[in-house]
């Protein structure tokens, strides 16, 4: 999920300085997090939001199926 993050970090063309100010954290947080892979489903959410697109969890079965 980190990876994923820094991508959309690149795109927005922002920092992980400006995120974390946004989602109301630390930069040392952000960046611990980032370094962890250790999000929450809410902070992925507020992460998404701040970056202008949405997060979807989800778990799949073959046949389609979404939980």
């Amino acid at each position: 999920m980190s990876e994923k993050i820094r991508i959309l970090i690149k795109r927005k063309k922002t920092t992980i300085t400006e995120l974390a100010s946004v989602i109301g954290t630390t930069n040392q947080n952000l960046s611990n997090k980032l370094t962890r892979d250790n999000f929450s489903e809410k902070e992925l959410q507020q992460i998404a939001e701040a970056l202008g697109c949405r997060f979807e969890g989800f778990f799949i079965f073959d046949d389609g199926d979404k939980i």
